[in-house]
């Protein structure tokens, strides 16, 4: 049983015997009241188990929006993936064939912050 219906049985056992406690000591012992600390009690218990179930449904909900957006994100990542592909692979298969050697295809390094301007000769 998830949290959210846990905490819905717990509200309403316990409005339940609140109500069934205070009807039966009236009806019974003719007039007393059952003690303030009792009903305190199963009402505070009742109040604390509404909040966790629509806490706990509202947090259904968001897991459930973000399990049906990563969804439709790797969809659409995988669409652009198989549209797209990689246009660049046969050109640099073609130029590490044209050299004749076996090469390894280095990645460019980070770039500096900003441009430099070369007016002339090698920095």
């Amino acid at each position: 049983m998830t949290l959210k219906w846990m905490a819905v049985v717990v509200a309403a056992v316990s409005l339940t015997l609140c109500v069934t406690a205070n009807v039966v000591v009236e009806t019974v012992q003719g007039g007393d009241q059952v003690p303030f600390l009792v009903n305190v009690l199963a009402i505070t218990a009742a109040g604390a188990a509404t909040v966790l179930a629509v806490v706990a449904d509202l947090h259904e909900r968001l897991d459930a929006r973000i399990t049906a957006l990563t969804e439709f994100l790797i969809t659409r990542l995988n669409e652009l993936d198989h549209n797209a592909g990689d246009r660049n692979s046969g050109f640099v298969e073609g130029y590490l064939l044209s050299r004749g050697q076996e090469s390894a295809v280095v990645p460019i390094g980070p770039r500096l912050h900003g441009r430099r301007a070369v007016l002339g000769g090698d920095d």
